[in-house]
């Protein structure tokens, strides 16, 4: 079995015979994609302000992580509710 063969499991689905409905077009996909974005932005804030230190720092640095971290939690579980529903069919 070379590289290649074993590579095709990473086909599109609608190329590996379901029946046309992908992945991007999902809509809870899209919402998952978009939550994972969400904590990257506010991480990128977070560690800019963390790294800039000053005023904004010391008012914002804890608020802004913990909505990270519930903007990760929801992000985690859109996502393993996504797989799980993708995986009843």
């Amino acid at each position: 079995m070379t590289i290649f063969h074993s590579l095709s499991v990473l086909k599109p689905l609608n190329e590996a015979g379901s029946k046309g409905n992908t992945m991007g077009s999902d809509p809870i996909f899209i919402i998952g994609v978009l939550a994972c974005f969400v904590v990257l932005i506010i991480l990128m804030i977070g560690i800019g302000s963390f790294a800039k230190g000053g005023e904004f720092n010391r008012k914002h640095s804890n608020r802004l992580m913990r909505y990270r971290i519930i903007a990760q939690a929801a992000a985690v579980i859109i996502i393993v509710g996504f797989a799980y529903l993708r995986s009843k069919g």
